[in-house]
């Protein structure tokens, strides 16, 4: 990609060189680019601004504010289109990383939290999770793709579901998994950052206190069974295992530590407890990804704009050309045009995904201080 490109959305494929990139200028344009030999693979057009990408090895996903696009990504055709979801803004949506269980989660209301899951190897909707009572911001599935975790727009709590039945597992107030899902990390707009456990409580294991106290906490826990769900959550919400505190208001690996990135600039190393007990989380390390002066920039940018960065006005896109008609499910292929030269981009694809060594599978986390090298 040539230095300088207005780039709004970029999706790596895992470890590989294949990239997906939007830039501001073009948004309705999405290429696939080998970013190791510098070249532009394909790219296609769609016919509204492309608000979000997801990747994995087997699919590529594109989703607008009214319907998705499902790339078969071996040959980048477009094998299924899911037309007229409920209206997505922010173009939420979460692809499991797993190619044996490649499912699509996306909000399947804009008036309450339901989550559309969907089957994108054999093309079909799977299941609806009624999810929360506020509509979704965020949900990701663990490594496996047998687990999706989601928060919804009052942030009050996060909720674990098994996957593809629609189970909830874990009610937890107040994300990221651990590559063994049994950790999961949520953030929020403060300074906090939590970890909780993705496992049940023993009810041996909770010492409860003497006296009134005591048997006002059991009387409490043994009439949830008979109270409206909504009060008995409350109830039965999850506490967090460990604790991160951030100087101003990531991934875990095998030696359980946790990365957090901020908009200060920095790239915080935290190591998680090993203990049953839990606690706070004391910081390792931490690293600049930008320089000050590209940070002031960017916060500058930031302050003088006007308008939403992800909103675009429909006077402001610039026709693309050899754009076609809105594709059909007839006619999927019809989204978009591959550059000519390049049925030899084709065998790029197939070459960038190609770099993906089982050892280099996504189940596998880097050493988080080898990640940071490789960030700066």
């Amino acid at each position: 990609m040539p230095a300088g490109e207005d780039v709004c959305i970029v999706e790596r494929l895992f470890s590989s060189s294949l990239l997906a990139v939007v830039n501001l200028s073009s948004p309705r344009k999405l290429k696939v680019c080998h970013f190791k030999k510098g070249t532009e693979i394909c790219n296609y057009s769609y016919p509204n601004s492309i608000l979000s990408i997801r990747l994995n090895r087997m699919r590529l996903v594109v989703c607008l504010e009214d319907s998705l696009y499902i790339h078969n990504i071996k040959d980048m055709k477009v094998i299924h289109m899911i037309k007229d979801t409920p209206k997505n803004q922010n173009g939420l949506c979460a692809l499991s990383p797993n190619s044996d269980n490649s499912y699509l989660a996306y909000p399947g209301s804009c008036q309450n939290g339901e989550i559309q899951i969907f089957d994108t190897l054999n093309l079909r909707a799977v299941t609806m999770i009624s999810a929360h009572q506020s509509p979704c911001v965020a949900f990701a599935f663990n490594v496996s793709g047998t687990k999706l975790s989601s928060a919804s727009e009052k942030g009050t709590v996060i909720r674990v579901y098994s996957v593809p039945d629609g189970q909830r597992l874990f009610v937890f107030r107040r994300g990221v998994k651990s590559h063994d899902s049994m950790l999961l990390c949520a953030s929020s707009n403060t300074e906090t950052v939590h970890v909780f456990k993705l496992e049940e409580q023993e009810e041996a294991a909770q010492e409860e206190p003497a006296g009134w106290m005591g048997y006002f906490g059991r009387a409490l826990m043994s009439s949830t069974n008979y109270l409206p769900s909504q009060v008995a959550d409350v109830f039965t919400q999850g506490r967090s295992f460990a604790t991160v505190r951030l100087p101003n208001p990531g991934n875990i690996n095998k030696t359980l530590r946790l990365l957090v990135a901020c908009a200060d600039g920095y790239l915080y190393i935290y190591d998680v407890p090993s203990n049953e007990q839990g606690g706070n989380c004391n910081l390792v390390k931490q690293h600049r990804l930008i320089g000050k002066d590209e940070l002031e920039d960017a916060l500058e940018s930031k302050s003088t704009s006007t308008s939403e960065p992800d909103a675009i006005k429909p006077d402001d896109v610039k026709p693309i050309a050899k754009e076609g008609s809105p594709p059909t499910e007839s006619a999927p292929s019809s989204v978009g045009q591959i550059d000519s030269e390049d049925n030899k981009g084709l065998a790029d694809v197939a070459a960038a995904t190609g770099e993906l060594k089982l050892s280099e599978s996504p189940n596998k986390i880097d050493d988080s201080e080898a990640v940071a090298d490789r960030l700066i």
